[in-house]
């Protein structure tokens, strides 16, 4: 993922700018370059993986450009300093910055940086694309279900019965409200449709494990226990 990832390096400084871009262009990253704070605005619709924002620019520093766009990315933002003070790092995580580099700083040490927030950042995300239950996975994004390597064929409102209770472990569903949660029907739906639609489910998984995933509560509805 790393080699992949698009950066977004700000600094003011032309011979630091060109280092930093020299450098992580043969390591394989993307570069998009931002002179000041005002070029780093104009830049994000190109969805950068990871901001380098030098503190000291002119006009409009690191520090208010972290709090000006860190509402609208996630990605990590690590800061260039020529020095910093105790009240200076506490202001730059307090406008949402992830890490402090440094100037001078070593290029190696700077590029092993980037690279484990990056992926820590790419752990996160494939924690909230995946969830484990033993040794079935559901990769939400792809809307695949697998036991093992083994992919388990679901149809469309099936995975979409396994997404809405598996994301909400221990919830108790009636049927008419999963039923009206996957399909988005207002009033109330066949009870007979979504059981079968269970029925199935619970066929398909049961062909590679006796562990029982989606209980029924008796009166109720279905949870999620898995």
């Amino acid at each position: 993922m790393c080699g992949k990832a698009k950066l977004l390096i700000a600094d003011d400084e032309p011979g630091i700018l060109q280092l930093l871009r020299d450098y992580f262009e043969m390591q394989g990253y993307q570069v998009i370059e931002a002179e000041d704070g005002t070029g780093v605005l104009s830049k994000l619709s190109m969805e950068p993986d990871l901001i380098l924002l030098d503190v000291g620019m002119p006009f409009m520093d690191g520090f208010e450009v972290c709090e000006r766009i860190r509402s609208h990315v996630s990605c990590p933002i690590l800061f260039l300093t020529a020095k910093i003070e105790e009240s200076d790092r506490i202001r730059g995580f307090m406008t949402g910055g992830d890490d402090y580099i440094l100037k001078p700083f070593s290029i190696d040490e700077l590029g092993a940086r980037v690279e484990a927030h990056l992926r820590r950042e790419n752990r996160r995300k494939t924690d909230k694309a995946v969830k484990m239950f033993g040794r079935l996975a559901i990769h939400y994004e792809e809307k695949c279900v697998y036991y093992d390597d083994t992919p388990i064929s679901l149809t469309k409102t099936e995975f979409q019965i396994v997404e809405q209770l598996s994301l909400n472990p221990g919830q108790i569903f009636s049927k008419d409200l999963l039923y009206e949660k996957v399909r988005g029907y207002d009033g109330n739906a066949d009870s007979s449709i979504m059981m079968e639609h269970i029925r199935r489910i619970r066929s398909k998984i049961g062909r590679y494990t006796e562990q029982i995933y989606i209980e029924t509560v008796w009166g109720v509805g279905y949870r999620w226990i898995g």
